[in-house]
């Protein structure tokens, strides 16, 4: 669905899955800092919404995903994964229990096949899912990692996840004007979540991606909580080994105009590097997220392998780029992840 946003003066369209509402309103910087200072206002509606309800929604959610939700307080925001028996992350859901109904929202393109898989896991309990995304609509009045003020005067019906809110949908063309916040496009949001070192499904993880390798690991895995779906992967790492790969934090040479695109690979820089027989660096990860910070620059988060060194130069998409740790090589084992590095829902 378009978002109707898009008709504001000097709004320009986002790209990819992204394409249905606003990069910018024409002064990206700007709109950084008013998000920043809990002043403006996102467009996230090409996000879904699910709504479970029934009261047995949270023990069977609990028993479904990642995260401890039996006992999850009304009006607490939390995370949780939905894996495959492998451990490999299929869904990230951002959610909130309101005393009667669990209201999650998650990636566009995604709730069908999640709704699908719920319904076919009910059996004979007491609980409804729906995909509501056609009434509900996500915006956010907070950065990443940010502090929260809820604005005053929500559209009656509005749901608080955190720094998101779930307005009815008909409420979207004017709920920047109607709660007093400037309109904010999604590249503002996108830089700030990645200064934040905050995760995107299917931007910073790919098919192969286990919750260890992002830092999903207590912001959205419960590492004492009962089995469920893919829990074998995560003990066993958590317990015995490490993952494969770990998320990096990079700040991207300034002086190159381009930000290297989703995907490209990274390569270590420098010598002593030992050339594929075609003379190329060999790929050791993959570019995810990217984005011109209004403060640090362009930045990206990426994906490499766990035994590159921390202080390793390395190329994202032929950029140079020096990294910053997110998740540490020694993640696992019941290493402890730095609580400055471990991010949450606000």
């Amino acid at each position: 669905m378009r978002s109707p946003l898009l008709d504001t003066p000097g709004a320009v369209a986002a790209e990819g899955p992204d394409a249905t509402v606003a990069a910018h309103y024409g002064e990206p910087f700007a709109e950084q800092r008013a998000l920043a200072n809990g002043e403006a206002l996102v467009d996230r509606s090409h996000r879904e919404v699910i709504r479970v309800s029934g009261p047995d929604r949270l023990s069977w959610l609990n028993s479904l995903s990642s995260q401890k939700l039996d006992n999850l307080a009304s009006g607490t925001p939390t995370q949780t994964l939905f894996l495959d028996a492998q451990g490999r992350v299929e869904h990230h859901l951002v959610l909130v229990d309101d005393g009667a109904v669990v209201w999650a929202h998650v990636e566009p393109g995604t709730a069908a096949g999640l709704v699908a898989f719920l319904e076919k896991m009910r059996f004979m309990l007491q609980v409804e899912v729906a995909d509501v995304t056609s009434e509900y609509a996500v915006v956010s009045v907070a950065a990443p990692g940010g502090a929260v003020r809820v604005p005053d005067g929500l559209p009656e019906g509005s749901v608080v996840i955190g720094g998101d809110l779930l307005i009815p949908r008909a409420r979207l063309a004017t709920a920047a004007e109607d709660l007093g916040l400037r309109p904010a496009g999604l590249w503002a949001y996108e830089a700030l979540r990645i200064e934040a070192h905050e995760p995107r499904l299917g931007f910073d993880t790919d098919h192969k991606t286990i919750p260890h390798e992002v830092g999903w690991i207590g912001a959205a895995v419960h590492l004492t909580k009962g089995c469920y779906r893919g829990q074998e992967t995560v003990a066993r790492v958590h317990n015995l080994g490490h993952p494969p790969r770990r998320l990096v934090f990079l700040h991207l040479d300034g002086s190159v105009d381009t930000l290297p695109p989703h995907g490209a690979p990274v390569t270590l820089q420098g010598q002593g590097v030992e050339a594929r027989e075609d003379g190329e660096a060999p790929q050791i990860g993959f570019v995810g997220s990217s984005a011109r910070h209004h403060e640090l620059g362009p930045v990206a988060l990426a994906v490499v392998k766990r035994t590159v060194p921390v202080d390793a130069v390395l190329l994202a998409g032929g950029v140079a780029a020096s990294q910053e740790v997110v998740v540490p090589p020694d993640a696992g084992r019941n290493v402890q992840i730095d609580p400055g590095l471990r991010r949450r829902i606000r």
